[in-house]
């Protein structure tokens, strides 16, 4: 089984580097950057440096025209490298979404007038089918367009999706009927469902979601953008009083110059939160490219952020916990019945049953007693439902069923039993206790024994829990099973808590009592009964090989339809909690610094008593101010990086988390701007 994983692309890929350049270029345009409101004042600034270059030229302005020149140029490149940030983080998401439309060709389906195979059918284009439509789908032909299997079962090739080259089965009335419009039926015949008009499919929305097309503003974002804003007016306001400020101090003092329009300009870019600003669109987008690296599809950028913040995860046991595969390894018999009064019970009562389970206990009636038998054409399958939570057939007379314990002694006492073998309480504890999952077996009203059935752990799954305790996140198992497993595999893989038994309306109540208690609650699904528990999740991961109703529940699609994938999930929520916050702890930061280039070097020549700011002794006003505009912009593409990438994510509590990354970003955005903009002010006094 191999695996085509989505590949990062490397930010100093030329052909994306050069598409980026072009966009930014673009995005300079002011109908397109106000959208981000501290980068469009700072272009505004920048064609008020324009202007005074203009005037310094004809004399009109008394700067030096090299001084002003400067300072325009690297403002102008401040606002470009903002833009150029952004357009590098959606071309990465462009060039993916390029690869899937090529991966795109005219498809043609065979329409059904009803779901039943052998009739006629019409050939139609995809883009004419609508949802509701019935098709057919053979082997070696491609699927058209999402949908349900209504009928058969087929060998499929979901590469084009998820990457995945080995086949996977997708049938009706389970919970793995959902397939997906551009892959393709290996072997069989399918009839499927349409479930999305042209324009709607899956591949469509991946498509929009990975260019960033249809990307919102999370709340997070918004919030930190309207703090962003309030201090960019701050400083607007500080800047715009200290010219006439200066002016009355000139005339008080009798000497000096009154602070320059170039100068004003200057430190308000330079005091304004512009690195933050300029990175923050990126930082959203990568998000969003880092998890599709992984195979899973975001929805939102809500559900992303939701993601980071989460402190309850909801995990079905089998698949997640356990490797999900449970084998029959033993018939126990009770009631004074034999060992093998038992297997032929179970054989017939799994005989219909293609799961992994049922083919189990049959091959384990083969292996221990010789039992072999096939499903005989008079017999009633009774497939397993979470409400009855038992399954089997009726034949001849006979009602053969294997279940949970309580489920099956209900089922024989509605058949007139009023005993229950009495050492059958004793084995099904006993089988629980050491983590197995007891099934009872019955037929009719007789209650004949019980199969064990074993599930194995997954290795490393207790140092995952143990990192996300570390985190302050509490882990919850789902599991059918009854509550003594539960509690034996809940103890081995060291979970918080469980849920057994569990029905669909019980895993709605959890939910629901964990988000009134202030918890932010994600989960997994796949199935129609995941359904409304999904949809009230605040982090809902629906497997691509789910249900269609699991999945338009979901905010979030695993292409690897891997459980444990949640966790990953949280990880990239965190990481882009971390990363927006560092960078804005090191945006706020870099303020210190400018404040003691800037502010000496614009009133030095009326209080020269500031000169004992200039800490970084730097050579001169314009040397000073020069220096922190290039600091200032240079900074921005030295960060893309990090930005793109993520800041590292670091499993441990909280507070401990923020002293962490204070004494990183915090102290070293302090300390940063010191070093850099003295090392400008050097260069800049070896030119001029």
């Amino acid at each position: 089984m191999s695996k085509q994983s989505q590949q990062p692309q490397s930010i100093f890929n030329a052909a994306l580097l050069k598409g980026a350049l072009r966009d930014s270029l673009k995005k300079l345009d002011p109908r397109t950057l106000w959208r981000n409101p501290v980068m469009f004042c700072v272009e505004i600034a920048s064609g008020i440096t324009l202007v005074t270059f203009v005037m310094s030229l004809t004399g009109a302005n008394r700067e030096p025209a090299w001084f002003t020149g400067t300072v325009s140029v690297w403002l102008w490149l401040t606002v470009t490298f903002s833009t150029f940030a952004e357009a590098l983080a959606e071309g990465r998401g462009k060039a993916r979404a390029a690869s899937l439309r090529k991966s795109r060709t005219y498809v043609t389906a065979k329409r059904l007038d009803k779901a039943e195979f052998g009739q006629n059918y019409t050939t139609v284009g995809a883009s004419q089918l609508r949802k509701g439509d019935l098709i057919l789908v053979e082997a070696n032909d491609m699927i058209a367009g999402d949908g349900d299997v209504v009928a058969g079962a087929a060998l499929i090739n979901e590469s084009a999706v998820t990457g995945e080259s080995a086949p996977v089965i997708r049938e009706s009335g389970g919970d793995r009927s959902a397939v997906t419009g551009g892959t393709t039926v290996i072997a069989n015949s399918i009839i499927v469902r349409i479930t999305a008009n042209p324009g709607e499919t899956f591949l469509d929305r991946m498509i929009s979601l990975i260019e960033g097309a249809k990307r919102r503003k999370t709340p997070n974002e918004v919030a930190l953008e309207v703090l962003l804003i309030a201090l960019t007016l701050v400083f607007l306001l500080v800047c715009a009083n200290i010219s006439p400020l200066s002016i009355y101090s000139v005339k008080q003092a009798g000497h000096g110059t009154p602070v320059s329009l170039t100068i004003l300009v200057a430190l308000f870019v330079c005091l304004a939160p512009t690195t933050i600003a300029a990175l923050l669109p990126a930082i959203g987008i990568a998000g969003m490219d880092r998890l599709f690296q992984k195979n899973v599809i975001a929805l939102s950028g809500r559900a992303i952020e939701a993601a980071g913040d989460v402190n309850v995860l909801l995990l079905d046991k089998t698949g997640t916990i356990t490797h999900g595969n449970r084998q029959a390894v033993t018939f126990v018999a009770v009631g004074g019945h034999s060992e093998r009064d038992v297997a032929e019970a179970a054989l017939m009562a799994s005989i219909a049953d293609e799961t992994p389970e049922g083919r189990s206990v049959v091959v384990l009636a083969k292996e221990q007693h010789g039992l072999v038998r096939e499903t005989p054409q008079d017999a009633e399958v009774m497939e397993f439902s979470a409400d009855t939570r038992l399954s089997g057939i009726n034949l001849a007379g006979n009602q053969y069923r294997k279940g949970a314990s309580d489920s099956i002694i209900a089922f024989v006492r509605k058949r007139g039993c009023t005993t229950v073998p009495g050492d059958l309480t004793e084995v099904v504890d006993r089988i629980a206790r050491g983590g197995a999952t007891p099934l009872v077996v019955c037929k009719g009203s007789e209650i004949l024994g019980v199969i064990n059935l074993k599930d194995i752990v997954k290795a490393g799954i207790q140092e995952r829990f143990l990192q996300l305790r570390s985190m302050g996140i509490k882990t919850v198992m789902i599991t059918g099973d009854n509550p003594l497993t539960a509690a034996a595999i809940a103890a081995e893989a060291q979970v918080d808590d469980f849920l057994a038994q569990a029905k669909p309306e019980e895993k709605l109540r959890l939910i629901r009592e964990y988000q009134e208690q202030g918890y932010m609650v994600a989960m997994t699904g796949d199935g129609t009964n995941d359904a409304p528990a999904l949809a009230q999740a605040d982090v809902a991961v629906a497997m691509n090989t789910g249900t269609q109703p699991a999945r338009e529940a979901a905010n979030i699609i695993d292409l690897d339809s891997n459980p444990t994938k949640l966790l990953d999930i949280v990880e990239v929520g965190k990481q882009i909690l971390m990363t927006r916050g560092n960078l804005t702890t090191f945006s706020i930061s870099n303020d210190i610094a400018k404040y003691f280039a800037i502010i000496p070097a614009a009133l030095l020549s009326i209080y020269p008593q500031l000169g004992v700011l200039n800490v970084m002794r730097l050579a001169s006003p314009f040397s000073a101010i020069l220096s922190a505009v290039i600091f200032n912009a240079i900074i921005i593409p030295m960060l893309v990086p990090l930005a793109l990438k993520g800041t590292r994510f670091r499993p441990m509590p909280a507070e401990k988390l923020l002293i962490h990354n204070l004494l990183i970003y915090g102290v070293g955005g302090i300390i940063a701007p010191f070093v850099g903009i003295k090392i400008i002010d050097m260069v800049i006094g070896m030119v001029v």
